[in-house]
C-alpha cells in the first residue's frame, strides 16, 4: 500500500470511528427531556397503506391516553407532546421514521408498529441507540428485547389457548391461511407443532401477499381439502381480510360448517368488512369491547366521546392505550424519563386496565386474561371463553423444540435476554 493511499485510509478510518462515536453520543443524549415543560413521545403507526385499516385507531387510543394524562396534570409536572409519524405500511419507512423520532426529535419513548415485519425492522434501531419502544399488538413471540415492551399477547396468551378451545369444541381438521410475512408463518409453525402434539390435523396451508385481494384460489383449496367442513385458522392482516371473508361467504363456506378463528380480526375490522360476512366466526384476543368491567365501561365511554358514538374499541386499541399509562407510571416511579431508570421502574407495574388487571413482567411482556369471542349481529363479540385469571406471558414457545425451555428476564443482568433454563 502506497504512503498516500495509507494516509487516506487512516483519515477515512478515524473519520468513520469519530462519526460513529458522535452518533452514539447523540443517541445517548437523544432522550434528555428534562429541560422545558414537555416530555416528547413518538407515535409511529401506519396512517396510510394496506394496514391503515387497523393502525389508525391505535393512534387514536394513544392520543386519548396522552390527552387524559395531560388533563390530569401530566407527568412530573410536564405535559406530554406527541410527535406522530406515518409508517405507511412500509417497513423501510418505519425504520426511517424511527431514526427521525430518536435522533432528530429526541423523544423519550416511541409507541409504535403493528406487524412483526415493521417491529423487526425498527428493533435494531432501538437496540443500537439503547432506546425504548412500546409495541401494542399480539405477536408470534420468539423474541425478548431489552428495548421493547410488548403489551399485546404472546402465543400462550392467544394462539395456543385458541387451538385448545377449537380442538375441544369445533373439531380436529385445520386449514391455515395467513399473510405472507413473519407473524403468520411463525404462528403457523407454532400451530402445526401444537396440533401434532395434541392430535389435530393440518389439511392445508396457504398465504397471500399483504394487500392481495384475490382469495378465490385459496378458498377453492379449502373446499377441496375440507369437503365436509372444518376449521379455518386465519392470520391474514390488513385489508386482505376484506376480500377473504367476502369471497368466503360468496363461495358458500358459512361458519356453521367452516368456522374461522382469527387473531387479527377485531371490532374495527368487523365494522370495516361488514357484519354480514363475519357473523358467527370467532376471534381470540385478551380484550373485547363487551368485557364487563367498570374500567372498560369508562374507557369505552371516553373513546366514543372523543371520536364519535359510532366508533368501536378493540384489543390493539386497548393495549396501546394502557401502554401509555404503564409507561407514565414507570416514569413517575423513576422520577425521570431517563431510559435506563424507566426500564427498571417498569417491572412490576400494574394497572386496572379495561381488560382486567395487567402486570408488567421482567421479560417485558404483561400478564393478560385470554378470551375467545364470536361475532354477533351488532358487530361486537359474545365472549364464549375466558381464563379465570391473567395468564403469565411466555414469549418462547414450548411446542417448538428449538425454543422449548428458553426464557428471558431483564430484571437480572445475569439472566438478560435469551437463556436456557437449568
Amino acid at each position: 500500500m502506497s504512503r498516500l493511499i495509507r494516509r487516506k485510509f487512516l483519515i477515512y478510518s478515524f473519520a468513520t470511528i469519530g462519526s460513529s462515536i458522535f452518533l452514539k453520543a447523540c443517541a445517548n443524549n437523544s432522550s434528555n427531556t428534562n429541560g422545558g415543560n414537555t416530555i416528547k413521545v413518538g407515535i409511529l403507526h401506519s396512517l396510510s397503506g394496506t394496514l391503515a385499516i387497523s393502525e389508525k385507531s391505535v393512534v387514536d387510543a394513544e392520543k386519548l391516553a396522552i390527552k387524559e394524562i395531560n388533563a390530569a396534570g401530566g407527568i412530573l409536572n410536564k405535559q406530554i407532546e406527541a410527535i406522530i409519524e406515518d409508517g405507511a405500511s412500509d417497513w423501510d419507512t418505519f425504520r426511517e421514521k424511527a431514526i427521525k423520532l430518536i435522533d432528530q426529535d429526541k423523544v423519550a419513548v416511541v409507541f409504535g408498529c403493528w406487524t412483526s415485519a415493521s417491529r423487526k425492522n425498527v428493533k435494531p434501531i432501538f437496540e443500537d441507540r439503547d432506546h425504548m419502544l412500546w409495541y401494542p399488538v399480539q405477536y408470534e413471540g420468539q423474541e425478548c428485547s431489552k428495548n421493547i415492551f410488548y403489551t399485546g399477547a404472546t402465543p400462550n396468551q392467544q394462539i395456543e389457548p385458541s387451538i385448545d378451545w377449537l380442538l375441544k369444541n369445533k373439531g380436529k381438521e385445520f386449514f391455515l391461511i395467513g399473510s405472507d410475512y413473519i407473524f403468520p408463518r411463525t404462528a403457523n409453525t407454532i400451530i402445526k407443532a401444537q396440533l401434532q402434539a395434541l392430535g389435530g390435523k393440518i389439511v392445508g396451508e396457504d398465504y397471500l401477499p399483504l394487500g392481495n385481494t384475490e382469495a378465490t384460489p385459496i378458498i377453492t383449496k379449502i373446499k377441496q381439502t375440507l369437503p365436509n367442513g372444518g376449521i379455518i385458522y386465519n392470520t391474514l392482516n390488513g385489508d386482505s381480510n376484506v376480500a377473504f371473508f367476502k369471497q368466503l361467504k360468496g363461495a358458500g363456506l358459512t361458519p356453521d360448517k367452516y368456522p374461522s378463528m382469527s387473531v387479527s380480526i377485531a371490532e374495527e375490522e368487523v365494522k370495516a368488512i361488514g357484519v354480514e360476512y363475519l357473523k358467527g366466526h370467532y376471534a381470540a384476543w385478551n380484550y373485547f369491547q363487551t368485557v364487563d368491567t367498570p374500567a372498560n365501561k369508562k374507557f369505552v365511554e371516553a373513546f366514543k366521546k372523543e371520536y364519535g358514538a359510532d366508533r368501536v374499541t378493540n384489543d390493539p386499541i386497548e393495549a396501546a392505550y394502557i401502554a401509555v399509562y404503564l409507561w407514565k407510571q414507570a416514569v413517575e416511579k423513576a422520577g425521570t424519563p431517563e431510559l435506563a431508570k424507566v426500564r427498571a421502574a417498569a417491572y412490576g407495574q400494574t394497572i386496572d386496565a379495561p381488560e382486567g388487571k395487567v402486570t408488567v413482567n421482567a421479560n417485558h411482556h404483561i400478564s393478560k386474561i385470554v378470551r375467545i369471542g364470536q361475532v354477533r349481529d351488532d358487530g361486537l363479540f359474545d365472549i364464549v371463553y375466558a381464563t379465570p385469571a391473567p395468564v403469565e406471558p411466555v414469549p418462547w414457545n414450548q411446542f417448538v423444540q428449538e425454543t422449548k425451555g428458553f426464557a428471558c428476564d431483564w430484571s437480572d443482568p445475569a439472566k438478560g435476554g435469551k437463556y436456557k433454563k437449568a
